[in-house]
């Protein structure tokens, strides 16, 4: 039980790529849940990417500041998720891989100044009250500003980084910014370049987290909705994804035991299942 969150910086490392093959390929036992929100606050990815704009906007994160505004946060929430494992991306009924969308223009983040501290609330009481795991997008800005409430309320946050020259050079302001803001920060490593794990911890001064395989045509599948090959689960990304989650949730335990539960926001009724 976890509530993590991936950041990035600029350079489109691949944050919500790697979100989505997490989501898809993360071990749930039965009765539990594994919800991606969508929380960039430059707009959603997934929507006219893996989606390929079939639902428009009639679910997603910019129908929870009208929500919140006539004090139905809590309920509404349930109400914007979808079920990526539906038919189609319909969402039918609340099986157990859910996406809430982000939001569908970057003009749409200043309604939700009030949101985002209340969204952390609710992940922390989906995490403590259902069982399930959240898993945070924040994309490149989204760990800072309003919407940094989320990474101050999540268990661990992992920075998406690419081991080239240009990725490392973007995000080593950004981890340690990251760092001296929250602790504990951790790096999820695309292995695109010539760089190993060890010489990124060492420029970056964190410790990278897991790593996963640079497969373009895998990638595609998710971030832009091409054809999904036979046996995609099988695929070299969605199989290190099963893996990076594992080292993910664990890496989150360790941190969440370090910390006092008095820092923690209670989440309780905000959260309640539908």
């Amino acid at each position: 039980m976890a509530v993590v969150a991936l950041a990035g910086c600029s350079g489109a490392p691949g944050v919500t790529t790697t979100a989505l093959a997490l989501l898809l390929s993360w071990p749930l036992e039965p009765g539990r849940r594994m919800i991606l929100a969508e929380c960039d606050p430059d707009g959603s990815a997934v929507l006219h990417g893996l989606l390929q704009g079939t639902l428009g906007d009639r679910y997603g994160l910019r129908n929870l500041s009208v929500a919140a505004r006539q004090g139905d946060l809590g309920d509404s929430f349930w109400r914007q998720l979808i079920d990526l494992g539906g038919e189609d991306g319909a969402r039918e009924a609340a099986h157990d891989r859910l996406l809430l969308p982000g939001i569908t223009d970057p003009a749409q983040a200043a309604s939700l100044g009030s949101v985002w501290k209340a969204l952390g609330v609710i992940f922390r009481g989906i995490d403590a009250e259902h069982g399930h795991d959240v898993l945070i997008d924040l994309g490149r800005r989204g760990a800072f500003g309003p919407s940094g409430e989320l990474a101050e309320q999540a268990d661990a946050v992992f920075v998406v980084v690419r081991n080239t020259l240009r990725s490392l050079q973007a995000a080593e302001g950004r981890v340690r910014a990251l760092e001296e803001r929250i602790g504990g920060v951790g790096v999820v490593l695309i292995n695109e370049g010539p760089y190993p794990a060890g010489e990124v911890q060492r420029v970056l001064q964190v410790p990278v987290v897991a790593t996963l395989p640079y497969a373009p045509g895998d990638a595609r599948v998710l971030s832009d909705g091409a054809e999904q090959p036979r046996r995609f689960e099988r695929a070299a990304l969605m199989k290190a994804a099963r893996t990076c989650s594992t080292l993910l949730v664990q890496t989150a335990a360790v941190r969440r035991a370090r910390l006092d539960p008095g820092t923690r926001a209670a989440g309780g009724e905000v959260a309640r299942a539908r």
